[in-house]
């Protein structure tokens, strides 16, 4: 065999690939903080508190973070994640979703803190 053709046999460039291991502990970490937020968002939604409209912000913003969370996880769980191309975007994933999810519970505070400010303010 020629030194052309058994260069073109092999792969041009091999895939990178993560550990296993180092993978499923990644699935486990994004795991238990999409439990996290799913269980923010549930006692949320069931708390006896009147919704108001600046709610939806807070709101959209962890159901936004919550789905791309979920994606994140839905991308490592098949054999395929252990290319780093797909790892990498998943981790990429969560992270925006986790950043948005900190920002909508962040600002669903401050606006409840706003809103109480204000009521005493104007009592």
């Amino acid at each position: 065999m020629t030194e052309d053709a058994s260069a073109a046999a092999l792969p041009a460039e091999e895939e990178e690939r993560i550990e296993a291991v180092f993978r499923n502990g990644t699935i486990t970490a994004f795991g238990i903080t999409v439990s996290f937020t799913l269980g923010f968002l549930a006692q949320w939604a069931s708390s006896p508190g009147v919704w108001r409209f600046y709610d939806l912000v807070p709101l959209v913003a962890i159901f936004i973070g919550a789905a791309l969370q979920v994606r994140a996880l839905a991308l490592l769980l098949p054999m395929e994640s252990l290319a780093k191309k797909i790892y990498d975007r998943a981790t990429k994933l969560y992270l925006i979703g986790f950043a948005m999810t900190g920002v909508g519970v962040v600002a669903a505070v401050a606006f409840d803190v706003v809103s109480a400010l204000m009521k005493q303010v104007g009592a």
